[in-house]
């Protein structure tokens, strides 16, 4: 009998979008009220669904809403988002997303996520130019002969570095610019395309799980939790130390055995397809290193660290992230003196590898949008935040842990459900005598642990790059999974105590 295909990223997103709507339908429809603060008039807005009333920016205020957050983390632009208020949950009309609403949501999912998408494409055509000046396949063939017996190196290197942009700026979506560059360089170390996407993605789901400075997690979630976010922060570092070692090891091992029998490799029916997808076969493996290559690669690397810099120092974003790699690529084909006609050409090439991967991106962002139209998300937060209390302090703080986890599901956002989540789970820490920072925690782990197999957060696409299915990637990360979680389980129950 033929072998069943598993689904493709699109069509697991698309059953999900079924799925959702039809909860539209089951889940009650439901809202909390919101507080922003509006700089320019130095007020504050709360809207709830019947009006929107402005009220004076002052610490009183905050204290007659319930919300223990100081009036200063709103001011200095700490907390730059609504956040929910405690206690003003209600229930509403119910508003079922129906077949229109699950057609149009793809759509508006790639509309609400252009900003992600047109970062994917630049990038795209950035290394299309690259693959045509034939820097990498130099670069590449000098670093095979660099690492020669100590390619493990590579693993190590990259998992650290990816994983230290995580826990301090929440590197992820600039992620997606590694996948194309770095396979190759673990094909040709002898590992295989399962290794290097476990690098690059488990790199950045520990570095995120277990951030320490991420301004998009621990700081705003830990100004929406009314506390300073360096409270909690040698916990924080010591299960960021931990979990890197406990992954670092465990891709070590899977790479140590593909190395030694390519047919153990999760993916060994897919290694020609592979070779070639990653120009392996292709390859120039005696093109010289020459002085114009090392200076595009230069140039090529001082995009990301001009990148880096920017988001961590300077507050960029998606536009002045894609800006920076659409100079980098135009300058990188000065230096190479392509033709106007051949830059255009090689740049729309290389972006169009990516498309799939830019759609993927837009579905996951229109799952979203359905509950968000549909009012369920924030029924299933109050829901979760009322069935924890009596509970003991160890049991909770492991609860939580679970709840976050599943939320993460309807709220992939960090900063979205920093905001809206603290204000309503951080005083249920109050009433089992433990502090704060460690909502905050569990906050941080449960998204980061289902951060690692959510269809709806970044995997899918990342998966697409490489042309891996979801079912081998579960089959590479679960075991992996299940000793991170009984880890920091045991880390929560004991730091409570």
């Amino acid at each position: 009998m033929k072998k069943r295909q598993f689904p493709t990223a699109q069509t697991i997103l698309i059953l999900i979008a079924i799925i959702v709507a039809l909860l539209t339908w089951l889940v009650p429809a439901g809202k909390y009220d919101t507080l922003m603060y509006h700089a320019q008039s130095d007020t504050f807005l709360k809207t709830s669904q019947e009006k929107s009333i402005e009220l004076p920016a002052t610490q009183k205020t905050l204290d007659d809403l319930n919300i223990k957050i100081p009036i200063e983390k709103f001011v200095d632009g700490d907390i730059y988002k609504p956040i929910a208020i405690p206690n003003t949950y209600k229930e509403l009309e119910s508003r079922p997303q129906g077949l229109a609403e699950l057609v149009k949501s793809p759509v508006k999912g790639i509309i609400a996520a252009a900003d992600i998408i047109f970062l994917i494409l630049i990038i795209g055509g950035l290394i299309g130019i690259m693959n045509f000046t034939g820097a990498f396949d130099a670069g590449i063939s000098w670093m095979s002969k660099t690492l020669k017996g100590r390619e493990y190196i590579l693993i190590i290197v990259v998992t650290t570095l990816i994983a230290a942009g995580g826990t301090t700026f929440g590197l992820a979506e600039e992620t997606m610019a590694f996948y194309p560059i770095l396979i190759p360089v673990f094909l040709a170390a002898k590992y295989d395309a399962m290794v290097g996407l476990a690098s690059i993605f488990l790199g950045s789901g520990i570095g995120s799980m277990c951030s320490t400075i991420n301004p998009f997690s621990t700081i705003i979630a830990s100004d929406a939790a009314g506390i300073n976010w360096t409270t909690g922060l040698e916990n924080r570092l010591i299960i960021l130390v931990v979990c890197l070692v406990i992954t670092i090891l465990y891709i070590l091992r899977y790479a140590k055995r593909v190395k030694a029998d390519p047919s153990k490799s999760l993916v060994y029916e897919q290694k020609e397809e592979l070779e070639a997808l990653f120009g392996l076969n292709t390859m120039n493996t005696t093109m010289k290193f020459t002085p114009r290559l090392r200076l595009i690669m230069v140039v090529f690397s001082l995009s990301f660290l001009v990148m880096i810099i920017g988001v961590s120092f300077l507050d960029w974003w998606f536009v002045e992230m894609t800006a920076t790699f659409l100079v980098g690529a135009i300058i990188i084909g000065f230096i190479a003196k392509m033709k106007e006609s051949v830059f255009i050409e090689e740049f729309v090439k290389g972006a169009s590898t990516l498309l799939s991967v830019a759609f993927i991106v837009g579905i996951a962002r229109g799952i979203t949008i359905l509950m968000e139209d549909g009012l369920i998300s924030d029924t299933i937060l109050y829901h979760a935040s009322t069935i924890t209390e009596g509970m003991n302090k160890g049991v909770f703080t492991n609860f939580m842990l679970f709840i976050y986890g599943g939320l993460s599901f309807f709220m992939p956002s960090s900063s979205g459900m920093a905001v809206l989540t603290m204000p309503i789970m951080s005083p249920l820490a109050d009433t089992v005598n433990i502090g704060r920072e460690t909502i905050v925690d569990t906050y941080q782990y449960g998204m980061g642990l289902f951060y690692l197999i959510n269809p709806t957060s970044l995997i899918l696409a990342a998966l697409a790059v490489v042309k891996i299915g979801f079912n081998k990637w579960l089959k590479f990360v679960m075991p992996l999974l299940l000793v991170l979680l009984l880890t920091i389980m045991a880390f929560l129950t004991i730091s409570v105590y």
